[in-house]
């Protein structure tokens, strides 16, 4: 059963001098610094820029956000204590973090307090523990491997795929997803090979994927070691196409790889470079305010500040039962929500739905190959 919370003058919004009620504080736990950066504070980026239009808007219910940041320095145990944190200081609801060894830890913080939390992690096991608090702003990598793995065998003619991988808790999810999908397609696995987080020397790795009689490699790394990853394989000549979901073409790795990132394939869940109007223009926005450009963490993290509006206006008050409740089973179309970008629905456990791309990195940039309908 999910316990209410809801918010109310005596309980959460404390009213000011005026009478008037206080902002509502939404608190956003990231990887602002650690190995993790690259992706966490982006994500927060995203995250700030729709704070902010949502407060130029009128905010929610007529209540400005205060949002609050949280540094889990990319270190799962910290990050629980930020979560905990974020709930002494009467967040309403939960956004981050991203990485899903840090998720996985914290979230189980947010169920036990009743709180809403809206990720960006993609390992499977995130939606399969249970958990009524819990709710992506991607689909896990369950969702987007089945489509890779057919790009593999039908358009790639690959048999024999080569896998290098994380070891930690995102990159045994996408392993292990793949290595699933893998034998339904009657794909061979010719080698196996697990990495570190923070690892810096791919050398030794790239010779075992050279020797291992590959067709295609697979690569499931979060950005820095992916970026070193393509680096090495192009100094060691590896000659083999090289796919993966989401992660391997996002804009941070193709910034950090530079020419090494060229040819690379993906299934990607959100890319700036989408054919899609309101995300294009939420890139040019975002590229404009910070100077860079919008990757999928970007983009994850917009998405979730502005379901976090829309969800609580449906319901018309800060209930954080009301809220979790109403998220299961919930679809929300782009063009009557058009913070969300694309249309996007969540099930039961959290999960989400939505269209999705093939791309390819051309001269640096993500091109796209084909869109992918919803699964």
């Amino acid at each position: 059963m999910i316990r209410k919370l809801a918010m109310t003058a005596a309980t959460g919004l404390a009213l000011t001098a005026t009478g008037a009620f206080a902002d509502v504080v939404i608190a956003d736990v990231a990887e602002l610094s650690g190995a993790g950066a690259a992706a966490g504070a982006v994500w927060h980026d995203g995250v700030k820029m729709a704070v902010e239009e949502i407060n130029a808007a009128g905010g929610i219910l007529g209540e400005q956000i205060d949002l609050r940041e949280y540094d889990s320095q990319t270190d799962p145990q910290n990050s629980r204590a930020m979560v905990q944190k974020a709930i002494d200081d009467d967040a309403y609801v939960l956004l981050g973090t991203v990485y899903s060894s840090s998720t996985v830890v914290n979230m189980l913080v947010a169920q036990q307090n009743g709180v809403p939390q809206l990720t960006g992690s993609e390992s499977p096991t995130i939606t399969a523990k249970g958990n009524p608090y819990i709710f992506r702003t991607a689909f896990g990598a369950q969702k987007g491997l089945p489509k890779l793995g057919t790009y593999l065998k039908d358009d790639l003619g690959a048999q024999k795929i080569a896998v290098i991988w994380a070891n930690t808790e995102f990159g045994k999810g996408g392993h292990d997803a793949f290595m699933a999908v893998a034998e339904d397609l009657g794909l061979e696995i010719v080698a196996d090979v697990p990495t570190e987080q923070a690892q810096v020397d791919f050398a030794a790795d790239v010779a075992k994927l050279a020797s291992a009689g590959a067709d295609a490699v697979f690569s499931y790394m979060t950005e820095e070691e992916s970026a070193r990853f393509l680096i090495e394989a192009e100094k060691q000549g590896l000659g083999l196409p090289i796919v993966g979901d989401t992660v391997i073409a996002s804009q941070k790795v193709i910034d950090l790889a530079g020419e090494a990132a060229n040819g690379v394939a993906s299934h990607v869940g959100l890319t700036a470079e989408a054919p899609v109007p309101a995300i294009q223009e939420m890139a040019a926005k975002f590229q404009e305010k910070f100077g860079y450009g919008a990757d999928h963490n970007a983009i994850k993290g917009y998405i979730g500040a502005y379901t976090v509006k829309y969800v609580t206006e449906q319901i018309g008050e800060f209930d954080r039962e009301k809220f979790a409740e109403t998220m299961h089973g919930l679809c929300l179309d782009a063009a009557s929500h058009p913070g969300v970008l694309m249309d996007v629905c969540w099930d039961e456990t959290g999960e989400m739905s939505r269209a999705s791309f093939l791309v390819e990195v051309v001269d640096g940039a993500q091109t796209i190959t084909k869109t992918l309908p919803a699964n």
